[in-house]
């Protein structure tokens, strides 16, 4: 099969950096509109939208070269500069932000969703960033994403082997969206149950102090064992491993990546590491909270790993309070706890430490495990699911576009 070699600018219709900062300003977003697309909101290949930054309309329009088309590839333009996402339909019309770069694929040359593809090959982010401008922080530019190489087959074979990774990742986004609804389900019942009161019974309990008679109401370390992360030497890189080898060591942005389960991390750690260093590691089930830079984020481990020193464990004694512990801190407000502009400055260990927490009687744990615990396992299942059909498109993924496979 031959392939030609061409550069993405050779194929595109446009690549464009989105608005300067001078033309978006802060103050121009808003809490409903149109979406803006950020750095932040490009992960694994898709646009999410949990918090996404809005403008209205009348922004998009005068800024309307800046819109992004179903079929467009958005790149971050600061830090991460391998990341890229795929516009669908849904992400048609929104803008383009001032950190992105947005790049048109001409359809009478390539497959646009074929290029993309090209485009997550690890010689190829590999090759974006030795590219890149800057030492501290890396910069992409157009000049630069104009020359990337690029492998084309003919059209019809870049239709085939798209719609062959498609099917995958279809499968995956699929599971992501059953996992939301089951999330939400458990964050359903634990309101019902913990927020409103309409536990089982509450008709016959009354309300002391705000908690239902029976309930205790203290500081959360004087229910959990909590203990803190830590971080070896940066600059001491023998500490450090890539991927999933040694002990995982999860950071916040594994948190974001994970969900409820923590299964796989950027980095781990050298078992001389967790000993000189006197790493916490922490068992399979506890629950883990971030409470610096991005506070609250809230997952469960999978396995025997350690944290940086911006996340705390709550060590779970009993499987029966898992689910609902992982609930209470999920759900929890923290910007009750600080007392600056700046929540994330605002928490410390301190204060994680003595937040306040609700304990219910053991029989209503028992009952909440009893309803909640089979939506976790299910999630649980899922993201094994998500992680096992991931590693099966990427390997697929090397080969297709080699040409090692033939379609």
């Amino acid at each position: 099969m031959s392939w030609e070699k061409v550069k993405l600018g050779d194929i595109s219709d446009s690549i464009q950096t989105g608005p300067f900062g001078s033309q978006l300003h802060q103050s121009d977003y808003s809490e409903v509109g149109i979406p803006v697309v950020m750095p932040k909101d490009l992960q694994d290949g898709r646009i999410v939208e949990n918090s996404i930054a809005r403008v209205e309309e009348s922004h998009v329009e005068r800024l309307s070269q800046y819109k992004i088309k179903e079929g467009d590839i958005i790149y971050s333009r600061r830090g991460d500069v391998g990341r890229c996402a795929f516009a669908y339909r849904k992400q048609n019309g929104w803008l383009c932000g001032t950190g992105c770069l947005c790049v048109t694929i001409d359809d009478k040359k390539a497959d646009a969703k074929f290029v993309f593809y090209h485009l997550q090959l690890a010689e190829i982010i590999g090759w974006v960033k030795n590219h890149a401008i800057g030492s501290t922080m890396l910069n992409l530019n157009t000049s630069i994403l104009e020359s990337v190489p690029i492998k084309l087959p003919k059209l019809n074979i870049q239709h085939r082997i798209v719609s062959i990774l498609s099917t995958y990742d279809d499968l995956i986004e699929n599971n992501k969206k059953q996992i939301k609804l089951l999330e939400e389900m458990a964050q359903r019942l634990y309101k019902e149950w913990f927020v409103d009161l309409h536990f089982p019974g509450y008709e016959d309990v009354e309300i002391v102090d705000g908690v239902p008679e029976g309930w205790k109401k203290d500081r959360a370390d004087s229910f959990f064992e909590i203990t803190i992360g830590k971080t070896p030497p940066r600059a001491e890189k023998q500490w450090f491993v890539s991927g999933n080898k040694g002990t995982k060591w999860i950071s916040i942005s594994d948190m974001g990546k994970s969900g409820v389960f923590v299964f796989n991390t950027t980095e781990g750690l050298t078992e001389e590491a967790t000993k000189k260093h006197n790493m916490k590691i922490i068992p399979k089930g506890t629950v883990i909270v971030s409470f610096k830079l991005t506070v609250g984020r809230v997952s469960i481990t999978t396995e025997d790993m350690c944290t940086n020193e911006a996340i705390a464990h709550f060590y779970i004694t009993d499987n029966k309070l898992m689910e609902y512990t992982y609930l209470y801190l999920k759900m929890f407000e923290y910007d009750t706890l600080g007392n600056t502009s700046s929540i994330s400055k605002a928490i410390n260990s301190k204060i994680i430490k003595s937040m306040s927490f609700v304990m219910p009687p053991e029989d209503i744990i028992s009952a909440f495990h009893a309803k909640v615990n089979e939506i976790l396992a299910l999630i649980y299942s899922k993201q094994c699911l998500i992680i096992n059909v991931s590693e099966v498109r990427n390997m697929l993924l090397q080969k297709l576009m080699s040409g090692e496979v033939d379609v």
